[in-house]
């Protein structure tokens, strides 16, 4: 059985990645978010919804217990969340992290300038980045509604391609690294449709 805990639980793309976890029989989800009322339990023999906000240690480090990879998807004071996942998963024995940040915050994007807006995603990327986690970053495009499960991976380094990609897109590839510890890690990789 793996167990993941997802941050930000809430969030749309977080909402239709726990769908995706939920079609494989040996998960088993944490969904942390600041207000559980918003949320419906989707499976409870296999869901524990908590309420709690990311900068409540307490809180946060009570979740981590026992899970296998922290899936993060957040907004806000990024750089102080992601300081304080760290300093939780270390505490709590935890390694793996999934956090999602944004194309563009490398200036890695062809012909795009993005400005302060990307200020929050470059900031707690370079806390993570600086960290001892087994991490991926995903830096994504444009969320997309469409079906498709059709996307593309770049390194850091190297220019993104595309400037969208469809959420079950992203969800898939999500799982897939919930799932396989070793794929990608201490890597920030770029996603668009192919």
């Amino acid at each position: 059985m793996t167990k993941v805990l997802i941050l930000g639980a809430n969030g749309q793309l977080a909402r239709n990645t726990t769908r995706f976890f939920l079609e494989h029989a040996g998960v088993q989800l944490t969904l942390y978010l600041r207000r559980a009322n918003r949320l419906r339990n989707p499976d409870p023999s296999r869901v524990t919804i908590v309420e709690g906000d990311v900068t409540d240690r307490s809180t946060l480090e009570a979740a981590m217990e026992g899970q296998d990879a922290v899936y993060a998807n957040l907004s806000g004071a990024m750089k102080q969340q992601a300081q304080i996942i760290i300093d939780s998963m270390h505490a709590t024995g935890l390694t793996r992290l999934i956090f999602i940040s944004s194309m563009g915050i490398y200036g890695e994007v062809p012909g795009e300038r993005y400005r302060s807006v990307l200020d929050p995603y470059r900031d707690s990327v370079a806390e993570i980045e600086a960290s001892d986690l087994d991490y991926t970053i995903l830096r994504p495009g444009w969320f997309t509604h469409d079906a498709a499960i059709d996307y593309q991976l770049t390194q850091k380094g190297m220019p993104f391609k595309g400037h969208d990609v469809s959420l079950n897109s992203l969800s898939d590839l999500i799982v897939k690294l919930a799932l396989s510890p070793t794929l990608e890690v201490r890597r920030s990789v770029g996603v668009s449709r192919c």
